[in-house]
């Protein structure tokens, strides 16, 4: 008889907008994440709301369905008092994203930024140029990724399956 062969466990990460969406695929093999794919999800601005979460949709749906992966990790929606329509547009492209995974069947798993930044770097206020450093380096890629929102998606996708294997997964 032969060994059955499995596949390496999967993670989707997002880090969601309406204009710009972060992802990044990782693969977990052993404990070690590797990159698999990363990128941006773009809409354009002229665009109605309506076309733009069509489009955002319909692009996680693409990543979802290339990658299959174990279960999606996201970016937990935050509000900034003076900005509260950051917020709720923040809100309408996370239901599109929470959609497309549940129409694929795949967990969401959400995260706070804050945790996401002091798991990466140790500091809960972390700006982008330290998580891009910090993904850099877990990832062992050659190059800082970029944009930002791509380090974004990375650390989430990261955290995940940081979060996933703790003892403290229950709250996860």
């Amino acid at each position: 008889m032969g060994t059955k062969l499995t596949s390496p466990l999967k993670i989707l990460g997002i880090d969601p907008g309406l204009n710009v969406t972060g992802y990044g695929v990782i693969e977990i093999h052993g404990k070690t994440p590797q990159l698999c794919e990363a990128g941006v999800i773009r809409s354009k601005a002229r665009d109605s709301l309506e076309q733009r979460l069509a489009e955002l949709h319909e692009g996680v749906t693409e990543v979802i369905e290339l990658h299959r992966p174990k279960f999606l990790a996201l970016e937990q929606l935050y509000s900034h008092y003076q900005r509260p329509r950051t917020a709720i547009l923040m809100g309408h492209a996370r239901g599109v994203i929470c959609l497309a995974a549940a129409q694929a069947g795949i967990e969401v798993k959400s995260i706070e930024p804050t945790r996401v930044k002091k798991t990466m770097t140790g500091n809960g206020h972390a700006p982008k140029s330290q998580i891009q450093q910090a993904v850099k380096l877990q990832l062992n890629l050659t190059e800082i990724p970029e944009p930002a929102d791509v380090a974004d998606a990375l650390a989430i996708a990261i955290c995940g399956h940081h979060f996933s294997n703790s003892p403290l997964s229950k709250l996860f």
